[in-house]
């Protein structure tokens, strides 16, 4: 329970971080260049957390690094772009919401971590909060978005549970690093060939690339990776449902949009979902369950002590007690 209570508001920082960064990339970066943009945020991002750790990849994890810095970084900051331009915000987000589950799957398979209910439950009501916060009518759906979406929530959540399985003699800063560096490296020369020149920055795109590379990437990476390390894959799953649901409240409270009753239902069943899927909650429900359970199972008094008063213990039947043994007739004795 104490490692709950320290790492889940660690980890919380990054989907947080993340939140406020669709509020950022909406208002001040350039939406033209979804590739330089992924790859602005992730190279900066990684070198800064290399300079600050100074450790270069050894042995496997040259290759490691690559492989998780193209699924968690690379193509799935490229995915991410390109199922913003195609699909509504509400439709990609609630799709991205429902990589609890598919985490659980792959951390199920790879680290034998077997799902509890409380984890599933709870993944399930946080995925109808979503839906409830997100969803509003009618929307024109883009096959194109909704694979590149899919693809992205798959591809990192196979990345995240890979991460977690080789990363235990590994420092987190280093880990995140090596991620980004290589997600950087990889996505600059597709820019370059499918882009052209990269995009002029005036001031206010240069600051919220600052945000986006130091807290939106850097720190939230950070916090992310130490929290798969300390908790389990559906935990940390879960508590990524605070990124759809910050954007929802940066909205309302920077942008002045508005919550409907609809959203408000949706706010409360994803804080439902978070905190069910909580070791915390688990135990303490646990424990309110447990004097119950001992109530149930105690022992039913015998049938015959059916009569005795409630609270108080059976009074024992007296023993019959042996008659004592016939006196035996005296002889005198002898001469």
């Amino acid at each position: 329970m104490e490692a709950t209570l320290r790492w889940a508001p660690v980890t919380a920082i990054a989907p947080v971080a993340w939140g406020a960064t669709y509020l950022v990339t909406h208002r001040y970066l350039p939406a033209d260049h979804p590739l330089y943009g992924a790859a602005i945020r992730a190279l900066p991002a990684g070198l800064l957390l290399l300079l600050v750790r100074r450790r270069l990849p050894h042995g496997s994890w040259w290759w490691r690094s690559l492989l998780l810095g193209t699924l968690n970084m690379g193509a799935f900051f490229a995915l991410v772009y390109l199922a913003a331009q195609t699909l509504p915000t509400s439709v990609a987000s609630t799709i991205m919401a429902t990589s609890p589950v598919v985490m659980m799957l792959f951390a199920w398979a790879a680290l034998s971590e077997r799902p509890r209910a409380a984890h599933v439950a709870g993944a399930v009501i946080g995925i109808a909060g979503v839906g409830l916060l997100l969803l509003r009518g009618a929307t024109a759906v883009n096959a194109t978005g909704v694979l590149a979406s899919v693809l992205a929530m798959t591809m990192s959540s196979f990345g995240y549970v890979l991460a977690k399985k080789w990363s235990a003699s590994v420092d987190v800063f280093s880990l995140t690093a090596w991620q980004l560096v290589a997600g950087g490296v990889v996505l600059v020369p597709v820019a370059v060939a499918v882009e052209g020149a990269p995009p002029a920055l005036d001031g206010p795109a240069l600051l919220g690339f600052g945000f986006v590379t130091v807290v939106g990437t850097a720190l939230a990476f950070a916090a992310w990776f130490t929290g798969l390390r300390h908790l389990s894959a559906g935990t940390v799953g879960l508590i990524g449902l605070l990124n759809p649901l910050t954007g929802v409240l940066l909205g309302t409270v920077v942008a002045g949009e508005t919550l409907t009753a609809q959203q408000v239902c949706g706010l409360v069943l994803v804080f439902a979902g978070i905190l069910l899927g909580q070791p915390v909650a688990t135990r303490l429900l646990a424990r309110v369950r447990a004097p119950r359970l001992a109530i149930s199972r105690a022992p039913r008094p015998s049938p015959g002590t059916a009569g005795t008063t409630p609270g108080t213990a059976p009074t024992a039947a007296p023993r019959s007690t042996p008659p004592p043994p016939p006196d035996r007739e005296r002889r005198p004795a002898s001469p």
